[in-house]
């Protein structure tokens, strides 16, 4: 067994530096390679739809391995023991509905972003409008958990300030989406996801090695040091509800987070959707066995005290664990991935985020879907802009959280204002125009008021003794809120002629469209 041991972490790291800068220099390229290549509104959102379902599917899994996938899961089972599974499970288990229930309509209804598909038979202007309400809510969680855990890395790496180092990542960010739009943003993810799975199963088999190659015998060990409770639920979720709660917001928010959904118009059709989503699955559930292993792994050689005195969330665990095992070298290549992870993700987001604001507020909402010639683009990098300002104020402001629990949020904002309007809007013939943005507006609004509610807002970070909702997630309840809402509302306000448009949405969705008819189903 190895003992514990001080860490560098915090001291400048010249290995981390030169992998940074290595990093750095190779997504510029990539950015400048592509900047050549988008010229287009359809360029710069959907890499002209030339991404095939092998690099959709590497990028998918890029865009979802985020910073709460490699930091801060490691994080919650080295310091909490199993429950830390409840987020690899919950995250994983989601594909599937993104499978069966998601790809395929999304890639033949619309064009840039999930509110074409749920305006493509209702009237788009009070539709697109909540949806790019419930699309920035999600991004905005989302974004927090990424600029935390970016900041804590760099200051801890290479004994930057934290703000600083939030402040580099923001710009960072912006130029990848500024000036290499969806393509660039691709490409960086498939680089980022090779790296992050080849660096996560080199740390992992260097933990396994200490035992025998056996994962039986480190998780004995992590029961033979702090007890059997590390290998039972209860550590971390001690109400049962709110673990359902998680669980739910985990599974459905997947098929509701805009940065993924909207990496389905990139590729040419619905069956490399589908063969994109399987590919992705895949490596997924391999990330997410890795990070298990790292958990526990640091929770035995490092130990919980170890981590969370060096970072209150935890998110430094498996950095520490490399340091263990690989010295000061091994440290700064894991180091690097992980910036690699969260630069990647947060430009997939950014890139989300600026195609609501540009595409279904801008020119589908403001100009009524006849915005002048190179509008639309100017709008969207200006909103890039904005956003990357946002997150480096509020990564400031949330610094110290853990991102996997951050990312658990923005999950249920997704799963309550996005997901069900989406469900509703394909599959329910009855659903009309006021149900669905009812549905978006209130899920939206209900998750982030009980968000502010709970122990997470109340206790965690204003200090209060308790919360006024007991649930730390509130997708148990908020979910079917949403539901609820829109399908009463349907029933109250249908559209006139909405039976007659779902039927032509019903063809479109199995047969397909070609891009130039992706438009609203007439009236």
């Amino acid at each position: 067994m190895i003992a514990q041991a001080t860490t560098s972490i915090g001291e400048p790291n010249g290995v981390a530096i030169a992998f940074f800068a290595v990093f750095i220099s190779a997504t510029l390229s990539i950015t400048y390679w592509a900047a050549r290549r988008t010229r287009t509104t359809d360029d710069f959102y959907a890499a002209g739809r030339s991404v095939t379902a092998g690099q959709n599917g590497l990028a998918l899994a890029g865009d979802y391995m985020s910073a709460a996938s490699f930091l801060g899961i490691a994080g919650l089972v080295a310091t909490s023991g199993f429950d830390g599974l409840l987020y690899s499970t919950g995250w994983l288990v989601g594909w599937p509905v993104v499978l069966f229930l998601v790809a395929e309509p999304l890639r033949n209804l619309g064009r840039y972003t999930f509110a074409d598909v749920v305006a493509a038979r209702l009237n788009p202007r009070p539709v697109r409008i909540a949806a790019a309400v419930g699309t920035l809510a999600t991004i905005t969680f989302y974004l927090i958990a990424q600029m935390v855990g970016a900041g804590g890395l760099i200051r801890l790496l290479l004994g930057v300030p934290y703000e600083l180092a939030v402040v580099g990542v923001g710009f960072a960010m912006m130029a990848y989406v500024l000036f290499g739009g969806m393509l660039a943003t691709t490409w960086v993810q498939i680089v980022k996801a090779v790296l992050l799975l080849g660096g996560a199963a080199m740390l992992a088999l260097m933990v396994l090695a200490q035992f025998n190659y056996s994962p039986l015998a480190l998780f004995a060990a992590a029961a033979e040091q702090y007890g059997d409770g590390v290998l039972a639920p209860g550590q971390l979720v001690q109400n049962p509800l709110d673990a359902i709660s998680l669980g739910i917001a985990l599974m459905f928010g997947t098929a509701g987070l805009p940065h993924i959904l909207m990496r389905f118009y990139t590729v040419p059709d619905a069956r490399a959707a589908r063969r994109s989503v399987f590919f992705a699955t895949g490596l997924i559930g391999l990330f997410y066995l890795l990070t298990f292993i790292l958990g526990f792994g640091a929770m035995v050689l490092v130990g919980p005290d170890v981590i969370r005195s060096v970072d209150a969330g935890g998110n430094m665990a498996a950095p520490l664990l490399a340091e263990l095992l690989g010295g000061r070298p091994f440290l700064g290549f894991i180091a690097a991935v992980a910036f690699a992870t969260i630069l990647a993700v947060v430009a997939g987001l950014a890139l989300s985020g600026a195609a609501a604001i540009s595409h279904d507020l801008w020119a589908s909402v403001v100009r009524r879907g006849n915005p002048r010639p190179g509008e639309e683009l100017l709008v969207a990098r200006v909103a890039t802009v904005v956003l990357a300002l946002i997150a480096i104020a509020l990564g400031v402001v949330f610094k110290g959280q853990n991102v996997a629990f951050m990312v658990g949020l923005a999950f249920a904002i997704a799963a309550s204002g996005n997901f069900p309007a989406l469900l509703l809007a394909v599959f329910w013939r009855r659903t009309s125009t006021a149900g669905a943005a009812a549905s978006m507006i209130v899920g939206t609004l209900a998750t982030v008021l009980l968000i502010t509610l709970s122990p997470a807002i109340q206790v965690d970070l204003l200090h209060h003794d308790r919360a006024i909702f007991p649930l730390r997630n509130p997708a148990l309840l908020s979910v079917p809120i949403s539901f609820a809402v829109g399908m009463l509302v349907s029933l109250l306000r249908p559209d006139a002629d909405g039976a007659a448009r779902y039927a032509a949405l019903e063809r479109r969705t199995l047969l397909g469209a070609d891009d130039e008819e992706r438009a609203p189903l007439a009236h």
